[in-house]
């Protein structure tokens, strides 16, 4: 505050400030329209177009059909089935995330770059390469099928193995977010925290997590929609099963193949839907770190 006042009090360095501060862009207006309405253009082709016509496909022959399409016991069935793997690998992911964050960003230790690569490892291996280890560690001639076989314990084809694939998919989601979130905080506030005698659940509960919620909440958005969204690896471990192993994208899949094609387009708006309300989650969450970060940097000055 007082560099600030005494600059001001200095008539030499407020003649030395421009009167004007230069244009972000010097580029000329018409280009500036030119990009935009490009970007409006792809936006349009790419997005909006292929969004609308997954609506009126779903509702071209009307609500009734539209509904019974929803409705149908086997649509049901995935419905019920993806929210199972999605309410069961978001948790956990969840928990994940929190403790390899913590671990790399607070903490100095031999192998923390092999932590990281395996961490990025869903990002660089196809799903559908994800699904094929499952096959090959617990499928009928895999590494465990024959213990598996003996105990009567079924994982492909079955719940657990669509959860196993599902959170091998997103478990990059929540730690990816938090590890630089959490590194550019630093530690000071947690070690001020032990200083002054707090336990380390004490700590966490409140220093580290209030700190983090924002960031944490943006990695749980973006988990949840890529495991009620995935297709490759859950159909490589589903066995495609009507009724019983076929989640949303699967259900998608048979009824278009099937050539019932409002049916197919009335689940995939149940997706759509969910994308739309997870890019408005995502917006609201950005905008509030957004104002929080402000006014911390309110308070701050």
């Amino acid at each position: 505050m007082s560099a600030t006042v005494s600059h001001l009090q200095n008539p030499v360095a407020r003649r030395a400030e421009p009167a004007i501060q230069p244009a972000a862009t010097t580029e000329a207006r018409w280009i500036r329209i030119a990009l935009t309405l490009t970007a409006l253009g792809f936006l349009t082709l790419f997005l909006f177009i292929p969004l609308a016509a997954v609506f009126a496909e779903a509702l071209k022959k009307g609500w009734g059909l539209y509904l019974d399409a929803i409705l149908e016991p086997d649509a049901l069935s995935a419905i019920r089935l993806t929210l199972i793997a999605a309410g069961i690998a978001v948790p956990l992911n969840l928990v994940f995330g929190v403790a390899a964050a913590w671990t790399i960003a607070k903490f100095e230790f031999r192998g923390k770059s092999i932590l990281l690569t395996l961490i990025d490892l869903p990002f660089s291996v196809s799903p559908v390469i994800s699904g094929l280890i499952y096959v090959l560690l617990f499928g009928a001639q895999g590494w465990f099928g024959e213990w598996l076989r003996e105990h009567d314990i079924k994982i492909l084809f079955a719940v657990p193995g669509i959860v196993l694939a599902t959170i091998f998919v997103t478990f990059p989601f929540v730690a990816r977010e938090l590890i630089p979130l959490m590194q550019a905080q630093g530690s000071e506030e947690e070690e001020a925290a032990l200083v002054l005698g707090a336990s380390g659940w004490q700590t966490f509960w409140h220093v580290t997590l209030p700190n983090i919620k924002w960031g944490l909440l943006y990695g749980v958005i973006l988990c949840n929609a890529r495991a009620m969204g995935e297709f490759g690896a859950v159909s490589v471990v589903s066995g495609h099963i009507r009724g019983e192993t076929n989640t949303m994208p699967l259900q998608v899949e048979i009824l278009y193949n099937e050539y019932n094609f409002v049916a197919a387009f009335a689940v995939a708006s149940l997706l759509t839907l969910l994308a739309l309300l997870t890019l408005a989650l995502k917006t609201l969450v950005e905008w509030r770190s957004h104002e929080q970060r402000r006014h911390q940097a309110d308070q701050a000055a």
